[in-house]
């Protein structure tokens, strides 16, 4: 009875010491950062959130870009809109038939006031693309200058799309845009 009883006690001890030795080495792999966990309340870091990475659209899987940034806009006082209303999504989709990428571009309206935002323009390089786009959606006008919607209204809460098929994506940023007043 009492061997019984010392060779329990051992093997809860060692099962214990296992425990905790995979349990260490699993916080160290996953970088929980156990010690600051208990000493600071943010989370651990595979669960916080790098706002480059975040995306206008989180809902959006498919759209992703490479360098997305929130960009704050800085309103002046009485100002409707800001071109940091208009968020971009990019992101790869199927390939044409001939192998060429092609990505997906959203164009949101997010403006905070409720505006509708018109004469949209991009910063896109010699945008080109072997799949045809129809140029009331987007074109390029000059050297990195685009129309978005052919300069016409783009609604509060709206959203555009196009696809482009070319070897690499088009950075795309907002260069211009101006408010709809209502």
């Amino acid at each position: 009875m009492m061997k019984d009883l010392s060779t329990t006690r051992r093997v809860s001890v060692i099962f214990t010491s296992v425990f905790f030795i995979f349990f260490l080495v699993s916080a160290i792999l996953t970088d929980l950062d156990i010690i600051h966990s208990f000493m600071e309340p943010s989370p651990p870091s595979f669960l916080r959130m790098d706002l480059k990475s975040a995306i206008g659209a989180p809902h959006r899987k498919l759209l992703l870009t490479r360098e997305a940034t929130i960009e704050e806009p800085t309103r002046i006082w009485g100002e409707k809109c800001t071109k940091s209303d208009i968020v971009i999504n990019q992101g790869p989709t199927a390939p044409l038939p001939t192998g060429i990428p092609t990505y997906t571009v959203e164009v949101v309206n997010a403006c905070v006031t409720g505006c509708d935002i018109y004469g949209i323009h991009f910063k896109c390089g010699w945008f080109s693309s072997a799949h045809l786009i129809n140029p009331r959606v987007f074109k390029r006008l000059h050297y990195d200058d685009c129309l978005v919607n052919d300069g016409k209204p783009l609604v509060y809460g709206g959203t555009l799309s196009f696809q482009y098929a070319n070897t690499y994506p088009y950075p795309l940023s907002v260069s211009s845009v101006v408010c709809k007043l209502k």
